[in-house]
Protein backbone atom coordinates (compact mmCIF):
# COMPACT_ATOMS: atom_id res chain seq x y z
CA UNK A 1 0.00 0.00 0.00
CA UNK A 2 1.42 3.36 -1.20
CA UNK A 3 0.59 5.98 1.55
CA UNK A 4 1.65 9.50 1.65
CA UNK A 5 0.72 11.40 4.72
CA UNK A 6 1.21 14.91 6.38
CA UNK A 7 0.84 15.55 10.03
CA UNK A 8 0.37 18.11 12.68
CA UNK A 9 0.62 17.80 16.38
CA UNK A 10 -0.38 20.11 19.23
CA UNK A 11 -0.55 20.81 22.84
CA UNK A 12 -2.90 22.99 24.34
CA UNK A 13 -3.20 24.07 28.17
CA UNK A 14 -6.92 24.77 29.54
CA UNK A 15 -6.37 25.92 33.03
CA UNK A 16 -5.03 22.44 34.89
CA UNK A 17 -5.95 20.18 31.93
CA UNK A 18 -4.02 19.49 28.87
CA UNK A 19 -5.85 18.94 25.38
CA UNK A 20 -3.40 16.89 22.63
CA UNK A 21 -4.73 17.18 18.76
CA UNK A 22 -2.73 15.27 16.26
CA UNK A 23 -4.12 15.19 12.71
CA UNK A 24 -2.67 13.30 10.03
CA UNK A 25 -4.21 13.91 6.55
CA UNK A 26 -3.66 10.98 4.18
CA UNK A 27 -3.96 10.53 0.45
CA UNK A 28 -3.70 7.36 -1.28
CA UNK A 29 -1.34 7.35 -4.26
CA UNK A 30 -2.77 4.17 -6.00
CA UNK A 31 -5.88 2.65 -7.16
CA UNK A 32 -4.46 -1.16 -6.07
CA UNK A 33 -4.42 -1.08 -2.41
CA UNK A 34 -3.39 -3.98 0.23
CA UNK A 35 -6.35 -2.94 1.56
CA UNK A 36 -9.30 -1.59 -0.52
CA UNK A 37 -11.67 0.53 0.81
CA UNK A 38 -15.11 -1.02 1.47
CA UNK A 39 -16.55 2.24 2.00
CA UNK A 40 -17.54 4.22 -0.63
CA UNK A 41 -17.73 7.58 0.84
CA UNK A 42 -16.56 10.12 -1.03
CA UNK A 43 -15.59 12.49 1.38
CA UNK A 44 -12.79 14.48 2.27
CA UNK A 45 -13.16 13.79 6.44
CA UNK A 46 -13.08 10.17 5.27
CA UNK A 47 -9.47 10.64 4.00
CA UNK A 48 -8.91 12.00 7.45
CA UNK A 49 -6.52 10.17 10.90
CA UNK A 50 -5.78 11.29 13.80
CA UNK A 51 -6.16 11.81 17.77
CA UNK A 52 -7.67 14.04 20.25
CA UNK A 53 -7.00 13.30 24.42
CA UNK A 54 -8.15 15.07 27.09
CA UNK A 55 -6.31 14.81 30.18
CA UNK A 56 -7.14 16.56 33.66
CA UNK A 57 -4.95 16.05 37.15
CA UNK A 58 -7.04 17.29 39.55
CA UNK A 59 -10.78 17.30 38.33
CA UNK A 60 -12.55 17.79 41.83
CA UNK A 61 -9.59 19.04 43.84
CA UNK A 62 -8.87 15.73 45.07
CA UNK A 63 -6.28 14.60 42.66
CA UNK A 64 -8.87 12.27 40.58
CA UNK A 65 -8.02 12.23 36.96
CA UNK A 66 -9.93 12.35 33.88
CA UNK A 67 -8.62 11.03 30.75
CA UNK A 68 -10.71 11.50 27.53
CA UNK A 69 -9.69 10.16 24.31
CA UNK A 70 -10.76 9.84 20.58
CA UNK A 71 -8.70 7.78 17.78
CA UNK A 72 -9.80 8.08 14.17
CA UNK A 73 -8.58 5.73 11.27
CA UNK A 74 -9.58 5.59 8.12
CA UNK A 75 -12.46 2.96 8.72
CA UNK A 76 -12.35 2.18 12.65
CA UNK A 77 -12.81 4.98 15.40
CA UNK A 78 -12.49 4.26 19.25
CA UNK A 79 -13.72 6.69 21.85
CA UNK A 80 -12.62 6.18 26.00
CA UNK A 81 -13.30 7.99 28.99
CA UNK A 82 -11.47 7.08 32.28
CA UNK A 83 -11.72 8.16 35.62
CA UNK A 84 -9.44 7.14 38.38
CA UNK A 85 -9.55 8.41 42.27
CA UNK A 86 -5.94 8.77 44.08
CA UNK A 87 -4.94 5.96 46.18
CA UNK A 88 -1.40 4.71 47.85
CA UNK A 89 0.91 3.15 45.74
CA UNK A 90 0.71 -0.22 47.24
CA UNK A 91 -2.47 -0.28 46.42
CA UNK A 92 -4.21 -1.30 43.25
CA UNK A 93 -5.14 1.51 41.23
CA UNK A 94 -8.91 1.65 39.77
CA UNK A 95 -9.98 2.94 36.87
CA UNK A 96 -13.77 3.61 35.65
CA UNK A 97 -13.67 3.42 32.27
CA UNK A 98 -16.37 3.45 29.30
CA UNK A 99 -15.21 3.08 25.63
CA UNK A 100 -16.70 2.64 22.12
CA UNK A 101 -15.21 1.32 19.54
CA UNK A 102 -16.23 0.60 15.45
CA UNK A 103 -13.69 -1.71 13.67
CA UNK A 104 -13.88 -3.58 10.37
CA UNK A 105 -14.06 -7.65 10.72
CA UNK A 106 -11.66 -8.43 7.87
CA UNK A 107 -9.55 -10.56 9.44
CA UNK A 108 -12.55 -13.26 10.28
CA UNK A 109 -14.95 -12.14 7.73
CA UNK A 110 -12.91 -10.72 4.69
CA UNK A 111 -11.92 -12.19 1.60
CA UNK A 112 -8.77 -13.30 0.41
CA UNK A 113 -7.60 -11.93 -2.56
CA UNK A 114 -4.31 -12.13 -4.94
CA UNK A 115 -3.26 -15.67 -3.95
CA UNK A 116 -3.84 -14.43 -0.23
CA UNK A 117 -1.64 -11.42 -0.03
CA UNK A 118 -4.79 -9.25 0.19
CA UNK A 119 -7.99 -8.82 2.28
CA UNK A 120 -11.06 -7.52 0.84
CA UNK A 121 -14.05 -6.22 3.08
CA UNK A 122 -16.39 -9.37 3.93
CA UNK A 123 -19.31 -5.83 5.06
CA UNK A 124 -18.98 -7.05 8.66
CA UNK A 125 -18.05 -4.22 11.76
CA UNK A 126 -18.12 -4.33 14.46
CA UNK A 127 -19.58 -1.98 17.02
CA UNK A 128 -18.68 -2.56 20.56
CA UNK A 129 -20.02 -0.41 24.12
CA UNK A 130 -18.52 -1.52 27.51
CA UNK A 131 -18.07 -0.11 30.97
CA UNK A 132 -16.53 -1.43 33.80
CA UNK A 133 -13.91 -1.07 35.95
CA UNK A 134 -9.83 -1.81 35.85
CA UNK A 135 -7.53 -2.90 38.61
CA UNK A 136 -3.91 -1.85 38.07
CA UNK A 137 -1.20 -4.11 40.32
CA UNK A 138 1.33 -2.30 41.93
CA UNK A 139 4.71 -3.37 40.12
CA UNK A 140 6.18 -6.15 41.59
CA UNK A 141 10.22 -6.90 40.24
CA UNK A 142 9.80 -7.72 36.79
CA UNK A 143 6.15 -8.46 36.90
CA UNK A 144 3.27 -6.14 36.29
CA UNK A 145 -0.48 -7.16 36.17
CA UNK A 146 -4.32 -5.46 35.21
CA UNK A 147 -7.26 -7.11 36.39
CA UNK A 148 -10.89 -5.59 35.05
CA UNK A 149 -14.43 -6.55 35.10
CA UNK A 150 -16.73 -4.93 32.02
CA UNK A 151 -19.84 -5.58 30.84
CA UNK A 152 -19.60 -5.09 26.63
CA UNK A 153 -22.58 -4.89 24.31
CA UNK A 154 -21.62 -5.88 20.67
CA UNK A 155 -23.34 -4.91 17.72
CA UNK A 156 -22.17 -6.00 14.13
CA UNK A 157 -23.23 -3.07 11.40
CA UNK A 158 -22.68 -3.45 7.80
CA UNK A 159 -20.45 -0.73 5.70
CA UNK A 160 -23.98 1.66 6.01
CA UNK A 161 -23.89 1.39 9.80
CA UNK A 162 -26.81 -0.79 9.65
CA UNK A 163 -27.44 -3.90 12.17
CA UNK A 164 -27.19 -7.20 10.70
CA UNK A 165 -27.22 -10.64 11.99
CA UNK A 166 -26.03 -12.91 9.57
CA UNK A 167 -23.11 -12.23 7.06
CA UNK A 168 -22.62 -11.95 2.86
CA UNK A 169 -23.45 -16.07 2.67
CA UNK A 170 -26.26 -15.92 5.21
CA UNK A 171 -24.74 -17.43 8.55
CA UNK A 172 -25.04 -16.12 11.78
CA UNK A 173 -22.50 -13.28 13.11
CA UNK A 174 -23.66 -13.40 16.62
CA UNK A 175 -23.68 -16.33 19.09
CA UNK A 176 -27.40 -14.69 19.98
CA UNK A 177 -28.40 -15.08 16.18
CA UNK A 178 -29.62 -11.95 17.05
CA UNK A 179 -28.33 -8.71 16.09
CA UNK A 180 -26.50 -8.17 19.05
CA UNK A 181 -24.56 -9.92 21.58
CA UNK A 182 -23.95 -9.15 25.85
CA UNK A 183 -21.53 -10.20 27.91
CA UNK A 184 -20.06 -9.91 31.52
CA UNK A 185 -15.95 -10.29 30.60
CA UNK A 186 -13.48 -10.84 33.64
CA UNK A 187 -9.70 -10.09 31.80
CA UNK A 188 -6.54 -10.97 33.93
CA UNK A 189 -3.47 -9.72 32.06
CA UNK A 190 0.19 -10.63 33.06
CA UNK A 191 3.43 -8.73 31.89
CA UNK A 192 7.41 -10.21 32.41
CA UNK A 193 10.24 -8.47 31.46
CA UNK A 194 13.65 -8.22 31.63
CA UNK A 195 16.90 -6.77 29.90
CA UNK A 196 20.03 -5.97 30.15
CA UNK A 197 22.49 -4.52 27.53
CA UNK A 198 22.77 -7.43 25.22
CA UNK A 199 19.18 -9.06 25.63
CA UNK A 200 15.94 -8.89 26.51
CA UNK A 201 12.84 -11.23 27.81
CA UNK A 202 9.36 -10.23 27.55
CA UNK A 203 6.30 -12.05 28.17
CA UNK A 204 2.30 -11.63 28.27
CA UNK A 205 -0.38 -13.90 29.28
CA UNK A 206 -4.44 -12.75 28.85
CA UNK A 207 -7.07 -14.99 30.37
CA UNK A 208 -10.37 -13.90 29.76
CA UNK A 209 -13.75 -15.25 31.00
CA UNK A 210 -17.48 -14.59 30.00
CA UNK A 211 -19.55 -14.67 33.15
CA UNK A 212 -23.36 -15.62 32.45
CA UNK A 213 -24.95 -13.45 34.65
CA UNK A 214 -27.98 -13.80 32.22
CA UNK A 215 -28.86 -17.71 30.32
CA UNK A 216 -28.46 -15.83 26.84
CA UNK A 217 -25.24 -14.13 27.75
CA UNK A 218 -21.96 -15.80 26.29
CA UNK A 219 -19.82 -18.14 28.89
CA UNK A 220 -16.43 -18.61 27.78
CA UNK A 221 -12.95 -19.05 28.42
CA UNK A 222 -10.17 -17.09 25.91
CA UNK A 223 -6.09 -17.82 26.64
CA UNK A 224 -3.64 -16.25 24.30
CA UNK A 225 0.00 -15.67 25.12
CA UNK A 226 3.26 -13.71 23.76
CA UNK A 227 6.83 -14.48 24.50
CA UNK A 228 9.82 -12.60 22.53
CA UNK A 229 13.03 -12.58 23.18
CA UNK A 230 15.77 -10.29 22.07
CA UNK A 231 19.68 -11.06 21.30
CA UNK A 232 22.56 -8.98 20.31
CA UNK A 233 24.70 -10.64 17.96
CA UNK A 234 27.97 -8.44 17.22
CA UNK A 235 26.46 -5.41 15.52
CA UNK A 236 23.44 -7.12 14.29
CA UNK A 237 20.37 -7.94 16.46
CA UNK A 238 18.27 -11.01 16.70
CA UNK A 239 14.51 -10.99 18.05
CA UNK A 240 12.27 -14.03 18.14
CA UNK A 241 8.65 -14.28 19.27
CA UNK A 242 6.05 -17.20 19.53
CA UNK A 243 2.29 -16.38 19.78
CA UNK A 244 -0.41 -18.90 20.91
CA UNK A 245 -3.74 -19.09 22.09
CA UNK A 246 -7.19 -20.74 22.18
CA UNK A 247 -10.87 -20.39 23.08
CA UNK A 248 -13.29 -22.88 24.57
CA UNK A 249 -17.13 -22.65 25.67
CA UNK A 250 -19.33 -20.45 23.88
CA UNK A 251 -17.84 -18.14 21.12
CA UNK A 252 -19.09 -15.89 18.24
CA UNK A 253 -17.46 -15.88 14.69
CA UNK A 254 -15.96 -12.49 16.05
CA UNK A 255 -14.24 -13.92 18.85
CA UNK A 256 -11.84 -16.34 16.53
CA UNK A 257 -8.31 -15.90 16.40
CA UNK A 258 -7.33 -14.36 12.66
CA UNK A 259 -3.73 -15.33 11.34
CA UNK A 260 -2.49 -13.28 9.01
CA UNK A 261 -1.11 -9.72 7.92
CA UNK A 262 1.43 -7.28 9.03
CA UNK A 263 1.53 -7.54 12.71
CA UNK A 264 0.98 -11.69 12.29
CA UNK A 265 2.43 -13.56 9.19
CA UNK A 266 3.74 -10.79 6.85
CA UNK A 267 3.47 -11.51 2.92
CA UNK A 268 -0.32 -12.30 3.67
CA UNK A 269 -3.99 -10.18 3.60
CA UNK A 270 -4.87 -9.75 7.16
CA UNK A 271 -6.50 -12.89 8.37
CA UNK A 272 -5.62 -14.21 4.84
CA UNK A 273 -4.23 -17.60 6.46
CA UNK A 274 -6.85 -18.66 8.71
CA UNK A 275 -8.99 -18.01 11.16
CA UNK A 276 -9.86 -20.44 14.30
CA UNK A 277 -10.66 -21.31 17.93
CA UNK A 278 -7.01 -22.03 18.27
CA UNK A 279 -3.24 -20.22 16.63
CA UNK A 280 0.19 -20.61 16.79
CA UNK A 281 2.27 -17.87 15.22
CA UNK A 282 6.00 -17.72 14.93
CA UNK A 283 8.08 -14.60 14.11
CA UNK A 284 11.53 -14.40 13.75
CA UNK A 285 13.64 -11.29 12.57
CA UNK A 286 17.43 -10.38 12.19
CA UNK A 287 18.07 -6.58 12.13
CA UNK A 288 21.35 -5.15 10.79
CA UNK A 289 22.24 -1.76 11.11
CA UNK A 290 23.34 -0.08 8.02
CA UNK A 291 23.80 3.91 8.42
CA UNK A 292 22.81 6.21 11.51
CA UNK A 293 19.65 6.73 9.86
CA UNK A 294 19.00 3.31 8.55
CA UNK A 295 18.97 -0.35 9.59
CA UNK A 296 17.86 -3.53 7.24
CA UNK A 297 16.64 -6.66 8.43
CA UNK A 298 15.56 -10.60 7.64
CA UNK A 299 12.63 -12.00 8.62
CA UNK A 300 10.83 -14.95 8.48
CA UNK A 301 6.68 -15.72 9.41
CA UNK A 302 4.71 -18.57 10.28
CA UNK A 303 1.32 -19.44 11.40
CA UNK A 304 -1.40 -22.41 11.88
CA UNK A 305 -4.82 -22.29 13.09
CA UNK A 306 -4.29 -25.94 14.42
CA UNK A 307 -6.95 -27.07 12.59
CA UNK A 308 -9.71 -25.25 14.50
CA UNK A 309 -11.32 -23.55 11.67
CA UNK A 310 -14.22 -26.16 11.55
CA UNK A 311 -14.70 -25.26 15.37
CA UNK A 312 -15.61 -21.63 14.53
CA UNK A 313 -19.44 -20.76 14.32
CA UNK A 314 -20.40 -20.97 10.13
CA UNK A 315 -16.89 -22.31 9.32
CA UNK A 316 -15.74 -18.92 7.51
CA UNK A 317 -12.45 -19.72 6.72
CA UNK A 318 -14.08 -23.07 4.78
CA UNK A 319 -15.93 -20.94 2.94
CA UNK A 320 -13.32 -18.10 2.34
CA UNK A 321 -11.15 -21.07 1.43
CA UNK A 322 -7.90 -20.25 3.84
CA UNK A 323 -5.24 -22.47 3.66
CA UNK A 324 -5.16 -22.70 7.59
CA UNK A 325 -1.27 -22.81 8.36
CA UNK A 326 1.38 -20.23 5.62
CA UNK A 327 4.60 -19.08 5.63
CA UNK A 328 5.93 -15.84 5.02
CA UNK A 329 9.49 -14.62 4.48
CA UNK A 330 11.35 -10.71 3.14
CA UNK A 331 13.27 -8.53 4.31
CA UNK A 332 12.38 -4.63 5.73
CA UNK A 333 14.40 -1.04 5.42
CA UNK A 334 13.57 1.19 8.04
CA UNK A 335 14.45 4.53 7.63
CA UNK A 336 14.88 7.36 10.47
CA UNK A 337 15.12 10.71 9.56
CA UNK A 338 13.50 14.42 11.54
CA UNK A 339 10.25 14.17 9.89
CA UNK A 340 9.66 10.99 10.89
CA UNK A 341 10.35 6.69 10.95
CA UNK A 342 9.97 5.17 7.29
CA UNK A 343 9.54 1.15 6.72
CA UNK A 344 8.92 -0.59 4.22
CA UNK A 345 8.23 -4.45 4.21
CA UNK A 346 8.96 -6.85 1.45
CA UNK A 347 7.40 -10.00 1.86
CA UNK A 348 6.62 -13.63 -0.33
CA UNK A 349 4.33 -15.77 0.56
CA UNK A 350 3.58 -19.56 0.89
CA UNK A 351 2.13 -19.23 -2.93
CA UNK A 352 5.13 -17.16 -3.95
CA UNK A 353 2.59 -13.98 -4.24
CA UNK A 354 4.52 -10.94 -3.60
CA UNK A 355 3.77 -8.26 -1.03
CA UNK A 356 5.21 -4.96 0.06
CA UNK A 357 4.14 -2.88 2.66
CA UNK A 358 4.72 0.72 3.46
CA UNK A 359 4.61 2.47 6.84
CA UNK A 360 5.00 5.89 8.45
CA UNK A 361 4.78 6.87 12.36
CA UNK A 362 6.13 9.71 14.61
CA UNK A 363 5.27 12.12 12.23
CA UNK A 364 6.57 15.91 13.29
CA UNK A 365 4.67 18.60 13.25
Amino acid sequence: MDVFAMGAQKSIHAGKAKIDVNVDLTHRLCSSLMLPPFRSSGSPLSLIIGSLCLKHPNLFGGSEKLDVSWDKGLYDSNALIAYRRPRPEWLSQQSFVIQHSLTPEIGVHGLPMDNFSRSGSGGVNLSQFSVGLDLTEPANSNWSSTTSIRFKHVRPVNDDGRSISRDLDGFPVTYSGNCHDNMVVLKQESHYAKANDRSFFRASFQIEQGIPLLSKWIIFNRLKFVASKGVKVGPAFLLASITGGSIVGDMAPYQAFAIGGLGSVRGYGEGSIGSGRSCLVANSELTIPLNKMMEGALFLDCGTDLGSDRHVPGNPALRQGKPGSGLGLGYCLRFKSPFGHFQVDYAINSFQQRTVYFGISNLGS
